[in-house]
């Protein structure tokens, strides 16, 4: 059994703050819990409760300051995407739908990954590709 408990965050980076945490309020439900007024040492903060006890800690930045390229796997950082987990299609679909009302660019097609599990790729309003993941055997 590992010895973590999961994830705690993810970091990602944005030069649209009230547009990418939007996003994530329209489609996930998610709620800010903190915020960090920009200083000198620290750039503009939002801690994103994404649920089940994982946060997402955006920070807006100016376009020169994110290194990379969104859309080539490998060319988008060390980090190259994470995946939200759902528990089970129908909320997966229902996802999917808000996603597209949201705005999300290239919103996928659900897959069946292995048998054991189903997959939405998507595109946030920053162009980074992510995942919404749920068992298959879940109805």
């Amino acid at each position: 059994m590992p010895i973590t408990s999961g994830f705690n965050h993810v970091a990602t980076l944005t030069t649209d703050m009230d547009l990418t945490v939007g996003f994530y309020e329209q489609v996930f439900d998610a709620k800010v819990t903190h915020v960090i007024e920009r200083t000198d040492d620290h750039p503009y903060m939002k801690i994103v409760d994404v649920g089940g006890g994982a946060m997402l800690n955006v920070f807006e930045v100016p376009a020169e300051e994110i290194i990379g390229e969104r859309r080539r796997q490998g060319g988008r950082g060390a980090v190259d995407h994470f995946a939200f987990a759902v528990t089970d299609r129908s909320t997966l679909e229902e996802i999917a739908e808000r996603m597209r009302k949201a705005g999300a660019q290239e919103v996928g097609e659900i897959q069946v990954l292995g048998g054991v599990e189903c997959s939405l790729f998507f595109r946030d309003p920053d162009g980074m590709e992510l995942e919404v993941c749920c068992p298959a055997n879940a109805s």
